[in-house]
């Protein structure tokens, strides 16, 4: 449970708007129902390595990656980022294919405990996903630090029958499609629930098949539809990582998040 800056920010992220998220995550109390995780997702990267390294955007992030998670941390959260098992990440910045040591120890270093890894400029064809995801999770296991494993090839590659020997969570599905208006969501969410039940028995204590991240807040569904689609993963057992924009929240979808029954359920 937590909180993720793409489906609100995509690119357009700051260190403001990520310590914004922390505040309020704090502020309304999520953070006692169980929304420990502020996750940085793509962009947060300078375009190019530095001495073999992924740096920090200096305009977007002056203060760098440490100084974030310190500020997140002393807020009581956890702090996730971004990367991607290919030659770049799907903006285009630098990808952690055959680099997964030393970026596993600079996200160690930084205080990282959650990791999101995606699947664009991959390669296809020439190495699986299997051992392109493998990799990585050997190098964060050998920080020495936990780091929470979330792996994102979009449901491909027969991903719910291994995921779990590898993972914390995996994306069993394309992501949920992002429509200028409210025509359409609902279908891409109904069609992502029913694909993630296809392999109930990957999921246990630790590791979650993952429909995506949720669309609650941001006004493309209705408040029905808002609160069944948080049903609908809570009854799935699926990670909740809120994508919205806490600090432009209604009341009415704020309460959605909270729903402690539902909570519980998950």
């Amino acid at each position: 449970m937590g909180w993720n800056s793409w489906n609100v920010f995509h690119c357009d992220i700051s260190e403001d708007k990520v310590k914004a998220a922390a505040d309020k995550i704090v502020e309304v109390g999520l953070d006692k129902l169980g929304y420990n995780y502020v996750n940085l997702d793509d962009c947060w990267q300078a375009p190019e390595r530095q001495v073999g390294h992924v740096v920090a955007d200096p305009t977007k992030f002056p203060n760098g990656m440490k100084a974030v998670g310190d500020y997140i941390h002393d807020k009581g959260l956890k702090f996730g980022i971004y990367s991607c098992a290919g030659t770049k990440t799907c903006a285009g910045f630098p990808g952690s294919l055959d680099h997964e040591s030393v970026d596993a120890m600079d996200y160690a270093s930084w205080g990282v405990d959650y990791l999101k890894y995606d699947n664009c400029y991959n390669e296809a064809g020439a190495r699986s996903s299997k051992d392109r995801y493998t990799a990585m999770s050997k190098a964060l296991v050998s920080t020495g630090r936990p780091i929470f494993y979330s792996i994102c090839n979009w449901g491909n590659e027969n991903i719910a029958e291994w995921g779990n020997t590898i993972a914390n969570m995996w994306r069993t599905t394309q992501d949920i499609e992002i429509y200028p208006t409210k025509h359409n969501q609902w279908q891409s969410l109904k069609a992502n629930f029913i694909k993630n039940q296809m392999k109930p028995e990957s999921a246990s204590p630790g590791h979650w098949n993952d429909p995506d991240m949720l669309q609650v807040g941001n006004g493309l569904l209705t408040l029905d539809e808002e609160k069944t689609h948080f049903a609908l993963w809570a009854f799935a057992k699926a990670p909740l990582i809120i994508g919205c924009d806490l600090t432009k929240i209604s009341e009415e979808s704020l309460a959605v998040l909270k729903n402690e029954n539902l909570i519980k359920i998950n």
